[in-house]
């Protein structure tokens, strides 16, 4: 069983990156694109067998016209354990980081997520196997390219989740918008941290804002009542980073 990744950016990662074995590339044919070029020169340089066709029999492989003239055939998405991965950020350098995500469906919003936070430095972003959305090819190529260095890992209980990290000194803070939830640029948020963010609609679910250690707002002086998830999230994430880079 294989799959198919489109994109210049998200092919180019998925070459360079770890996790997924790539198979085979196709392009079309006498593309001058440069970036195409390198994409198959790394290809080559592997051993891949390179496939070049037609503009029409490149868009039917992908079921679209969105591809920028590549594809790369690699192995299935696969899952870290979450005991792989308390044990990768246990083992870093630096104070444990992680995102959280309940109820993110939206492929885009989650794609621009797990790019936010790979560029973060997190070291792994954790969903709920229920009201998450699937890793498809939307969500690779927002993400460009960020799941071939990002570790994504999915549980059954998100709540259970969460106070096991608690147990390992993590300290889990829920984005929120409510009254009472703290200044996200007055809080704390040095040594180890997860941050929990839920869907734009219904934010995050109360069971799992009740094992939170606190939540967090984000200050906002305009009209508008509510941010974009992925853009929330970015800024809670970087925030974090900021925090992290004065003394962790």
């Amino acid at each position: 069983m294989s799959e198919l990744l489109y994109g210049i950016n998200p092919v180019r990662e998925a070459l360079q990156g770890v996790g997924r074995k790539p198979l085979e590339v196709f392009v079309t044919k006498n593309d001058n694109n440069q970036r195409v070029q390198e994409i198959l020169d790394v290809s080559l340089s592997q051993g891949l067998k390179v496939n070049s066709v037609s503009p029409a029999e490149l868009e039917r492989l992908a079921g679209h016209s969105r591809h920028q003239g590549v594809l790369l055939k690699l192995t299935p998405f696969q899952f870290t354990e979450f005991d792989t991965l308390l044990s990768r950020a246990q083992e870093a350098s630096r104070a444990a980081f992680f995102l959280l995500l309940d109820g993110i469906t939206d492929p885009h919003n989650f794609g621009a997520i797990l790019r936010s936070a790979e560029i973060a430095g997190c070291h792994g972003v954790i969903v709920a196997k229920d009201r998450s959305c699937p890793v498809t090819s939307v969500v690779e190529k927002t993400a460009a390219g960020a799941l071939s260095h990002l570790s994504l890992c999915r549980v059954t209980n998100l709540a259970r989740t969460i106070d096991e990290l608690k147990k390992c000194g993590i300290w889990c803070y829920g984005l929120a918008g409510e009254d009472g939830a703290e200044d996200l640029f007055q809080s704390n948020l040095k040594g180890g941290v997860a941050l929990i963010v839920g869907s734009e609609g219904k934010g995050i679910r109360p069971n799992i804002r009740n094992h939170c250690d606190g939540l967090l707002s984000i200050p906002m002086q305009g009209k508008v009542s509510s941010l974009n998830a992925s853009v929330a999230t970015g800024i809670a994430l970087f925030e974090v980073v900021r925090q992290h880079k004065d003394g962790s």
